[in-house]
């Protein structure tokens, strides 16, 4: 984190968890993700409301994460939103390095275009691995969902990590989560590095956040990323893209 973000951060007043989790689940919420120049994130922050509140545990503000993402070695899962398939499926482990705590997470998306996220406690050990214990419940949840997994092995496609730290704002009960040091990384060992951008993502009710609001000032609009298609996608320009094509152009394509 450069000194200016980490300051900016510092000079917020704290959340603790709890207390985030308390005042803003949102468990009905629409999400909105931006993919801007690093170098934006001070003034970002500093045009927020006065009183947006910074997620802070024992003193950090920046947290690290780390996702594994399963697919078939044909990539179904891929290639199910690429193509804009209604029905798909995203599974993957996500790991909060600094706690250790990990999950395994299921995300459905059925017939009528809701999408779902099932989440369940796992051992960080096998975190590059599904389980027996986390394949029958990854198979369980699509089912529940109305989606068949190929009859193909899942395994690891891609591994991303970033550095994430969540703003909340009260007055709009709303949060957003801001991404950086983004690092992509296949199993061949292939790594994609963006120094230079980072993702903020809102999350509020039916109507824009005051972070979709200073975003909009800044001349941010919201794009279509997903850090699994985005990623493998920029990875693997012989996959097919279309859906991510104006991200890549503008982001991932060298000068």
């Amino acid at each position: 984190m450069t000194a200016a973000l980490e300051s900016a951060l510092a000079g917020m007043a704290a959340i603790s968890l709890d207390e985030l989790v308390a005042q803003a689940a949102l468990q009905t919420r629409v999400d909105r993700k931006y993919l801007l120049p690093r170098a934006e994130l001070e003034d970002l922050l500093a045009g927020l409301p006065a009183d947006a509140l910074v997620l802070d545990e024992d003193g950090l503000r920046s947290f690290d994460y780390e996702s594994v993402y399963f697919d078939t070695p044909d990539l179904d899962s891929y290639l199910a939103a690429a193509r804009k398939r209604r029905r798909r499926y995203k599974i993957r482990t996500r790991c909060y390095l600094d706690s250790g705590d990990c999950f395994l997470e299921v995300k459905t998306r059925g017939g009528r275009s809701v999408t779902v996220k099932d989440r369940v406690p796992y051992d960080a050990e096998a975190r590059d691995e599904l389980t027996a214990e986390g394949l029958e419940h990854t198979d369980t949840i699509l089912a529940e969902a109305g989606i068949d997994r190929p009859d193909a092995p899942l395994e690891p496609t891609l591994v991303t990590r970033y550095a994430r730290s969540t703003v909340f704002l009260p007055a709009a009960g709303a949060r957003a989560t801001v991404d950086r040091d983004l690092e992509w990384i296949t199993p061949a060992g292939t790594v994609l590095r963006t120094p230079e951008l980072a993702i903020v993502e809102s999350k509020s009710g039916s109507a824009p956040s005051p972070m979709d609001r200073l975003l909009w000032r800044h001349g941010h609009r919201p794009d279509g990323i997903s850090k699994y298609g985005v990623g493998l996608a920029a990875l693997r320009p012989d996959l097919p893209a279309n859906k991510w094509s104006r991200v890549l152009r503008r982001h991932f394509t060298p000068a």
